[in-house]
C-alpha cells in the first residue's frame, strides 16, 4: 500500500510540474496533464475530469465537409492535432457497381505526444468513425458506395466530418456523465440535478416536509394545468436533455377535466398502456394521483397551475371532452416532438449541436431503428417538403436539389392540421393546448396559432393562469416557507417556472423563437 501511495504522489507531482512547465514556457510537452489523469487515483482524477469536461462533450462538433479533389481542401483545428486537412478521392478499387472512395486526412501539430483525436464521418447513407494518434497522413477507405444516390451526393456534397472535441479521454468522461442520467438510482437523480444546475442554472432548493400536499380535489377545476418534472430513470434522463435544449423547467404535462357528474379526470398524452405503448389517456384523478405517489419511479415533481377565473368561465367543458375522447388511445406525438424545439436555422442548438449533427444522429438511428426513425422524423420531414415516403437519405438529397438546406427544413413550422399515418400527432403539451383551443381559450387567434410549435415553457408562460395568490386554494403551498404563484403538490425540490404566466397570445407565436442556454433569450414577437 505504501508503494502505491508513493507512486500516486509521484504521478501527482509530475502532473503538477508538467502543468507549470506548460504555463511558463508555452512549449509542446511530452504529455499533457489530461492525458495522464487515468494514472491518478480515482478520487483525484474524476473531480479533475469533471471540471474539465461535461456531459455535453459526448456530442461531436461539425468541422466541415471533405470534398473531391479539385474542390476546396478542408482545413481545421482539432482537439489534439492543431493543424488538419482533408479531401476526398473517388475511385473503384473494389471494381463494384458504384465504386468507392478514399478519405485523405493529414494531421499535425499535436499539443502533446500522448493525445488522441476521435472523429465521426457521415453521409446520409452511412456513419463511421476513426481516431488518430500519430502526426502523419491517414486514409479512410470506403470500398463501395451504397447506391447511385450516395455516389451523386458525395460528388457534390462530400463527406461530413465531426470532431469529438473533448478527445478520447474527455469523451469517456462525458459518457461517464451521460449514462447515469438514464439510470433509476440516486446516482442518476444527482446526475440529472447536477446537469440542470450546470447547464441551465436551475436551483433545486429543498422544500420543507411534507413533500406531498394534502390537497382537496374540490378545488381543482377543468382546464387546470399539471406541470411535471421527472429527475431519474429513463424519462428523467430524456426530460433533462429536453429541458436543456428548450429552456423548459418541466418535462411533461397533463390537464384536469370534470365530467357532467363532477368527477375529476386527468387527460395525458404519454401515458403508458398495458402493452407498454405511450398513448393519450383519460384517467380518473384517483388512479392517476395514486400512480404518481406510489408507482412512478422517476421521482416526479408536480405543480398544479390553476386557470385564471376569467378563462375558467370561458372554458367550454363539452367541447374539451369531445376533443379529449376523440384522441383517447392515439399514440403520443413523437412525429412533431423535436419540431416544437427547432424554430430557427441556428438559434436552437446549444453547442456543439447543429443541424449537421442532427442529420447525422438521424442517419445513425435510421440504420439502427428504421421504424422508430420513421415515426420520429421521416414523415414530418416529408410533410415539410410536400413529398411522401422519402427516406431520410432521399430527403437530404431532395433538399440539396432544391437549393435549400436541412437546417431550413427543420425550422419550417409544424401545422396542427397535419395528419400522419397513425393520425393527428400531439405531444403532451400539444394535446393540452389543442384542448384549450377547442374549449375556446384561444378565441379569434385559434386559426393563426399552431400549438404543435409550443414547448412546455411556451405553455406555462401563457397568461392563462391565476395571478392572485389570495385566490389559490388554502392547501396550496401551505407547508412551504416560500409563496409560489402556483401550487406544487409533490416533490422534494422547489419547482421553478421562469416567465410563468407572463405572455399574451399573438398570431404565429413560437414559430421563430431561439432557445439558447443558459439565458434562453426570446425576442419579442418571435
Amino acid at each position: 500500500m505504501s508503494t502505491i501511495l508513493k507512486n500516486h504522489k509521484f504521478i501527482t507531482f509530475l502532473f503538477l510540474l508538467q502543468f507549470l512547465i506548460c504555463q511558463i514556457h508555452g512549449i509542446k510537452s511530452p504529455f499533457h496533464p489530461k492525458d495522464v489523469l487515468p494514472l491518478l487515483p480515482r478520487q483525484v482524477s474524476w473531480p479533475i475530469l469533471n471540471s474539465l469536461h461535461s456531459a455535453v462533450d459526448i456530442m461531436p462538433s461539425f468541422v466541415g465537409v471533405a470534398s473531391i479533389e479539385g474542390n476546396n481542401t478542408l482545413e481545421w483545428k482539432g482537439a489534439c492535432f492543431y493543424k488538419n486537412i482533408a479531401w476526398l478521392e473517388l475511385n473503384n478499387k473494389s471494381q463494384s457497381q458504384f465504386g468507392g472512395g478514399t478519405l485523405h486526412i493529414k494531421v499535425s501539430n499535436a499539443h502533446s505526444w500522448t493525445c488522441i483525436d476521435l472523429y465521426v464521418f457521415a453521409t446520409p447513407y452511412r456513419v463511421t468513425w476513426d481516431y488518430y494518434v500519430l502526426a502523419r497522413s491517414h486514409t479512410l477507405e470506403i470500398k463501395e458506395w451504397e447506391s447511385q444516390a450516395e455516389l451523386e451526393y458525395v460528388k457534390h456534397k462530400g463527406i461530413s466530418i465531426f470532431l469529438m472535441q473533448a478527445g478520447m479521454l474527455g469523451t469517456l468522461s462525458a459518457l461517464w456523465d451521460v449514462l447515469p442520467l438514464f439510470t433509476n438510482t440516486g446516482w442518476g437523480e444527482n446526475s440529472n440535478i447536477g446537469f440542470l444546475k450546470k447547464h441551465m442554472g436551475a436551483s433545486f432548493e429543498k422544500r420543507p416536509l411534507p413533500w406531498v400536499t394534502n390537497l382537496t380535489t374540490d378545488d381543482i377545476h377543468s382546464g387546470d394545468f399539471l406541470a411535471i418534472s421527472k429527475i431519474r430513470g429513463r424519462w428523467g434522463g430524456f426530460e433533462t436533455l429536453e429541458k436543456w435544449v428548450s429552456g423548459a423547467y418541466a418535462g411533461h404535462s397533463a390537464v384536469c377535466l370534470r365530467d357532467a357528474e363532477g368527477k375529476l379526470w386527468v387527460g395525458e398524452s404519454g401515458n403508458e398502456n398495458d402493452k407498454g405503448e405511450d398513448v393519450i389517456a383519460l384517467l380518473p384523478w384517483e388512479e392517476w394521483w395514486e400512480f404518481e405517489l406510489t408507482k412512478d419511479n422517476s421521482n416526479p415533481h408536480i405543480a398544479l397551475l390553476p386557470l385564471h377565473p376569467n378563462l375558467r368561465a370561458k372554458f367550454n367543458e363539452t367541447a374539451a371532452w369531445e376533443y379529449a375522447k376523440s384522441m383517447v388511445g392515439m399514440p403520443y406525438g413523437y412525429h412533431n416532438l423535436i419540431f416544437s424545439w427547432i424554430d430557427t436555422i441556428d438559434g436552437n442548438y446549444p453547442s456543439p449541436l447543429d443541424a449537421n449533427l442532427v442529420a447525422s444522429v438521424m442517419t445513425v438511428w435510421n440504420h439502427l431503428q428504421p421504424a422508430y426513425a420513421s415515426n420520429m422524423w421521416n414523415e414530418a420531414l416529408n410533410k415539410r417538403l410536400g413529398t411522401k415516403n422519402l427516406s431520410l437519405a432521399d430527403v437530404l438529397v431532395e433538399v440539396e436539389k432544391r437549393g435549400s438546406s436541412f437546417a431550413k427544413l427543420l425550422a419550417i413550422p409544424e401545422q396542427d392540421d397535419w395528419v400522419y399515418s397513425d393520425g393527428k400527432s400531439t405531444s403532451c403539451i400539444a394535446f393540452i393546448l389543442e384542448m384549450y383551443k377547442e374549449a375556446g381559450l384561444f378565441g379569434e387567434l385559434a386559426s393563426s396559432i399552431q400549438v404543435t410549435e409550443f414547448t412546455i415553457k411556451d405553455a406555462y408562460s401563457l397568461k392563462f393562469f391565476e395571478n392572485n395568490s389570495s385566490r389559490l386554494p388554502k392547501w396550496c403551498n401551505a407547508d412551504d416557507n416560500v409563496n409560489l404563484p402556483f401550487c406544487q403538490i409533490r416533490g422534494k425540490y422547489r419547482m421553478e417556472l421562469p416567465e410563468y404566466n407572463t405572455m399574451d397570445l399573438y398570431p404565429y407565436m413560437n414559430e421563430k423563437c431561439p432557445s439558447m442556454p443558459p439565458k434562453y433569450y426570446r425576442p419579442e414577437g418571435c
